[in-house]
């Protein structure tokens, strides 16, 4: 089999319709077809996976964000009402910052630094 790309990603959520708006207004992507939010390069389409019965649980695995400076990306999104997890993260080859979607859904501001060895 070879992949082409990833098209979309699955979000679990309890309101669709709050889901675009925190992806659009707060994070700042585009709205897309019913239901979805379109980044640079993925589609992010949100599922209620109650109305399908089957328990809701939040993604804490989580998806990162590249952005070109973690801490600028962080103030702006503090200035927005975005609480962050714990500090900054350096791994020692990038930045990390652990914030929540409104059902607890972990998204992580990410820059790799250094090249991976």
């Amino acid at each position: 089999m070879r992949v082409e790309t990833v098209d979309f990603l699955t979000i679990p959520t309890r309101d669709v319709a709050r889901s675009v708006a925190f992806y659009t207004e707060v994070l700042g992507f585009e709205p897309g077809a019913d239901g979805e939010v379109e980044t640079p390069n993925l589609t992010l389409s949100f599922w209620e996976p109650e109305r399908d019965g089957e328990p809701f649980a939040p993604h804490v695995g989580g998806f990162a964000l590249r952005v070109p400076d973690v801490e600028e990306a962080r103030r702006e999104l503090e200035s927005r009402g975005v609480a962050f997890r714990g500090d900054t993260f350096d791994s020692g080859v990038c930045k990390m910052g652990f914030f929540e979607d409104p059902d607890g859904n972990t998204i992580i501001l990410h820059r790799r630094y250094a090249p991976n060895e």
